[in-house]
């Protein structure tokens, strides 16, 4: 048995006529750039996170960017974020001009570490963000306490956390932004790029509305120098058809994490991922920490099981970061995880035998590999 690491084609052919109808509307509008489709979607998302607003953007990347520029970050400024995280967090960032502040992430969980946020906070930081990493939410209290005790704003990076809660409450919510992605792999995934920024601030609204089309507030009337980053209307067509499906996609998920949980468990040598007490995962991926990762990964390949890694070089560890002389050792926690962290397949559609074969399978290696690689 074969079992991809992803299937798009399971998730859209059962919605095919949905989605060409939806997007047949588009079309039929001519509302592609921005326009009444993106309005929908927008008042939609914002009801289905419990969040006053949102706003549909080009890509989760550009909804980071937009908050911070919307918050004032600029040249000579510092966020804090972690380094086990996606790209896209930090070069946010640095295309404020800013620095991004690296600290470490949670052993357990692999998100922000409350407890080391106070020794990197001067009194350049204008912004915190704390990532919901693989579909579930940071320890967010502690850090909420921390930001409101020293002024500074938190913006969740929520782009792997559609749906996902935090003590009852919704992904996006907690701070004074969420930022989306709608990548096609997410949890909630357009047929290309989007994005979606959630607040309560009316202020902050209003910015990241007027930076998304140029800094204009009406049109040819430019109040600051903004971007084009408006969410197409096909792209929020295909979204409004998928967020009906969206509660129902994160319980199957959370049930295939529950059958692989079940199956891997006794593992000697591997460790599955936790569910925090005050969270409500939704598995947009399901890392196992195993050793030797990557020679697990090629034979789990050959043995027609696809896995993917995420992330195999922490941000401070990238080239493109070289500049910040952040050598080997700065972040322990976020390297370990980038060494060891095995992704197993995680979609809605995944069946019982193929959950079992992707366990058998991965029981078979490690167990071959012995016992004297077990992960600490």
């Amino acid at each position: 048995m074969k079992v991809p690491f992803l299937d798009l084609a399971a998730t859209h052919q059962p919605l095919r006529a949905e989605l060409e109808a939806a997007i047949g509307e588009v079309i039929d509008t001519s509302a592609f750039a921005g326009g009444p489709m993106v309005a929908k979607f927008e008042e939609e998302f914002a009801s289905f996170c419990h969040a006053r607003h949102a706003v549909g953007v080009g890509s989760g990347t550009e909804a980071l960017w937009l908050c911070l520029l919307a918050l004032g970050v600029q040249a000579g400024d510092e966020v804090i974020t972690v380094p086990n995280t996606f790209m896209a967090t930090a070069e946010a960032i640095t295309y404020c001009g800013a620095d991004p502040i690296f600290v470490d992430v949670d052993p357990v969980y692999h998100t922000m570490d409350p407890e080391l946020i106070e020794a990197a906070i001067t009194p350049r930081t204008k912004a915190i963000i704390p990532v919901h990493l693989y579909g579930q939410t940071a320890d967010m209290d502690p850090i909420l306490a921390i930001a409101r005790k020293h002024g500074i704003p938190v913006i969740e990076d929520a782009c792997q956390a559609h749906g996902a809660e935090y003590k009852g409450r919704k992904a996006g919510t907690l701070g004074i932004a969420g930022c989306f992605s709608f990548y096609p792999g997410k949890n909630l995934g357009a047929l290309g790029e989007a994005g979606a920024i959630t607040t309560e601030d009316p202020d902050l609204l209003y910015k990241v509305q007027t930076l998304r089309e140029h800094g204009q507030p009406r049109k040819y009337h430019h109040s600051m120098i903004g971007w084009n980053a408006r969410m197409d209307g096909v792209q929020a067509a295909v979204l409004r058809v998928k967020l009906r499906h969206l509660a129902r996609w994160n319980t199957l998920r959370r049930s295939h994490a529950r059958v692989y949980d079940e199956l891997l468990a006794g593992l000697e040598n591997a460790v599955t991922p936790a569910e925090a007490a005050y969270a409500r995962h939704v598995y947009h991926l399901y890392p196992v920490r195993v050793p030797d990762r990557d020679a697990v990964l090629k034979e789990m390949g050959e043995l027609g099981v696809s896995c993917g890694v995420h992330y195999p070089v922490p941000v401070h560890r990238q080239a493109a970061y070289h500049h910040l002389e952040l050598g080997t050792g700065s972040y322990p926690v976020s390297e370990k995880a980038a060494q060891e962290l095995l992704s197993l397949p995680m979609f809605p559609e995944l069946t019982r035998p193929q959950l079992e074969h992707v366990a058998s399978t991965l029981r078979q290696v490690l167990v071959r590999r012995g016992e004297h690689e077990r992960v600490v």
